[in-house]
């Protein structure tokens, strides 16, 4: 997790590039999109909270995450609803909602109004936009 005392909201384009890997680069700050079936998290059952690959921030819980069957990890809901920022993508020919990290404004995927209850959203989510801390045992 690239969490350091700097402020992650004004990092240059040049100070990202030093703290991601060149894939976290392509999602993170480019927007990208991992291929399907790829991500080190898509198919993950482990307990624990994902954080921005970015600057560290939580996103979403293991509780929330669920087989979507299309190749990357999803999560009916975030962590909270200021943990996360929503715009309209209009890019590759398809209106879609853009999810964003809202510390550091890393692209972290798209949310889908075809999730499972309690919320009916699917948060399609990117592995490389992710780092995973294990729940401690209980």
């Amino acid at each position: 997790m690239n969490t350091t005392s700097d402020d992650v909201e004004k990092r240059s384009d040049a100070e990202w590039r030093k703290v991601l890997s060149p894939e976290q680069y392509e999602v993170l700050r480019r927007r990208g999109t991992e291929r399907p079936f790829t991500g080190k998290y898509h198919d993950s059952k482990e307990e624990g909270l994902y954080r921005c690959a970015g600057c560290g921030s939580p996103l979403f819980d293991s509780d929330a995450k669920f087989d979507s069957g299309t190749g990357w990890p999803s999560y009916y809901q975030p962590v909270s609803q200021e943990a996360v920022d929503t715009e309209e993508d209009r890019s590759h020919g398809m209106v879609r909602t853009e999810v964003r990290c809202a510390r550091c404004g890393g692209h972290l995927g798209h949310v889908f109004p075809d999730g499972p209850e309690p919320t009916g959203r699917r948060y399609c989510i990117n592995s490389v936009s992710l780092d995973f801390e294990p729940r401690s045992p209980r």
